[in-house]
């Protein structure tokens, strides 16, 4: 079958673990896929993306927050990056069959990612199963597809505003996390740390990715990269990003100096 088409039935799948299973199976199968840029897909069907009934939605603002220093506050906070890898499982499927008229390597590019994303999802809700839990168990929010369904109909401002914005954020938060699980020191606690490592280490790739087409995409449309970001930042309000950032992993990841620049002066 061909890949875009593939990608968006992967895109609607309800249960948790069988679209992770799958993306794994389609970029796995990704060699022998079609690619056809600019294959006429069917109409988006209603209710993207396929998610389960569990966890609850809410708004950001709305859901609790507790400390890592108890089993109940390591649980809420692992199931909390669980829900950002799930939902990144869909971004990354989402970019592949949205967007016709990209070349080949841009959608195997983000089937990787989706991929990737899958096994994280399937690490995290490994260890929330050991600490007595599962994905579903606590409330979570939506805000990384609010920003995917604002930018459906652009893709510069996906490739600015979603993997280098919102997924870049992870870059910066994941130490802080670490170091808390670390002085928190039980067994549960540095096992995860271990799990965070392994997903920083590969989301640099996918900030990384997310970079090279917001700057092919600039180029192509005759955007200067470091100037239309902010654009596209204030056109799509998107969030703040506040320090402090993990320079080292932006620079890996792609981040100019310039723009490492712009960050702390905003």
């Amino acid at each position: 079958m061909e890949l875009r088409h593939r990608a968006l039935q992967v895109l609607c799948l309800t249960d948790p673990e069988h679209k992770a299973a799958e993306a794994l199976a389609l970029h796995a199968a990704a060699a022998s896929c079609a690619v056809e840029p600019d294959a006429v897909l069917p109409p988006a069907p209603e209710g993207l993306p396929g998610r389960p009934d569990r966890p609850e939605l809410l708004h950001h603002t709305a859901v609790a927050r507790r400390s890592p220093a108890t089993p109940l506050g390591r649980a809420v906070l692992l199931h909390a990056i669980a829900h950002i890898e799930f939902n990144a499982i869909n971004l990354a499927l989402d970019a592949v069959w949205r967007f016709p008229g990209m070349p080949a390597q841009y959608y195997r590019d983000w089937l990787r990612v989706a991929a990737e994303e899958a096994s994280h999802f399937r690490m995290l809700r490994d260890h929330l199963r050991d600490m007595g839990h599962d994905y579903g168990d606590f409330p979570a929010h939506q805000g990384l597809w609010t920003m995917c369904e604002k930018t459906a109909h652009d893709i510069v401002g996906r490739m600015a505003l979603v993997p280098r914005t919102l997924e870049a954020r992870g870059l910066d938060a994941t130490p802080t996390i670490q170091r808390k699980l670390t002085q928190v020191g039980t067994p549960d606690a540095l096992a995860a740390v271990a799990i965070l490592g392994v997903i920083l280490r590969e989301e640099v790739g996918h900030v990384a990715i997310g970079n090279h087409w917001y700057r092919w995409l600039c180029e192509r449309e005759g955007h200067d990269p470091e100037n239309h970001y902010g654009e596209l930042v204030r056109r799509y309000e998107a969030p703040r990003l506040k320090p402090p950032f993990n320079t080292a992993a932006r620079r890996a990841a792609g981040f100019s100096e310039a723009e490492l620049l712009w960050l702390q002066n905003e």
